[in-house]
């Protein structure tokens, strides 16, 4: 099976195909969502390139680079979507450089419609502090949206181990507010898989990942965590946020 999936997925790599009606991407995860549910991450990722062909793409926040390697293993050249908000650490666009030039994929950046700047002149400045909900809508939500909107499914990071609000995540789910099959390979790796898999396989990691941000995200909006506490307690710490809405 993981042969034939590879090989077929290769094929698929650079045909531009129509995209399908939800009802079909519903039916198709309804399907295999189970049949999936126990797979390795490679024969995940295997599926939906050989599924979806070229309407298929990997999404990174640059926390690690772990989906993005584990994808270009299997889809060489394979889209990598990175957000940048406008407000990402410097290590986290390190990161997505360093990603670009040192693994098989087409490293794809997108921005929000304003800058920064223009935001602030717009929205009133520093809007991650006055309505962090909008800032993310803005910033997060609707560049991601529209970048998605060529793709019939995308693949993420998310891992059920990561926060009580991820449980549940399926490795093969509808994502009903974007109307794609959302994947999500590592959905059953705990933190001592991934730490495994970074070591085996010298995969980049942020460099904040050992300086106190297990969990990163824009830069005045995540703070250190002490050792022990939830690793993201340091998200929009200090108000009652706890996810962007990505995976909401």
């Amino acid at each position: 099976m993981t042969t034939t999936l590879t090989q077929t997925a290769r094929d698929n790599r650079g045909i531009a195909t129509e995209g399908r009606s939800p009802e079909e991407l519903r039916d198709l995860v309804s399907h295999w969502g189970a049949e999936l549910e126990l797979a390795p991450a490679e024969t995940i990722v295997e599926w939906a390139a050989a599924t979806f062909g070229e309407r298929f793409c990997v999404t990174s926040s640059m926390g690690d680079a772990v989906l993005a390697h584990l994808a270009s293993t299997v889809v060489p050249g394979v889209d990598v979507v990175f957000l940048d908000t406008g407000y990402h650490f410097v290590e986290t666009l390190g990161t997505a450089d360093a990603v670009k030039h040192t693994m098989n994929v087409n490293l794809i950046t997108i921005t929000p419609k304003q800058t920064v700047a223009e935001q602030d002149a717009t929205e009133g400045k520093d809007l991650f502090r006055t309505d962090p909900d909008r800032c993310c809508a803005l910033r997060k939500l609707a560049p991601l949206k529209d970048s998605l909107a060529e793709y019939d499914a995308w693949a993420t990071g998310l891992r059920r181990a990561e926060t009580h609000n991820r449980v549940i995540a399926p490795v093969i789910g509808w994502d009903a507010k974007k109307g794609k099959v959302k994947v999500s390979p590592l959905a059953r790796w705990s933190d001592e898989q991934v730490e495994r898999y970074i070591q085996d396989n010298g995969v980049l990691v942020n460099p904040l990942a050992y300086d106190g941000y297990p969990s990163i995200g824009c830069a005045p909006c995540t703070r250190r965590v002490a050792p022990g506490d939830d690793p993201r307690s340091g998200r929009w710490a200090g108000t009652n946020k706890t996810e962007c809405g990505i995976h909401q």
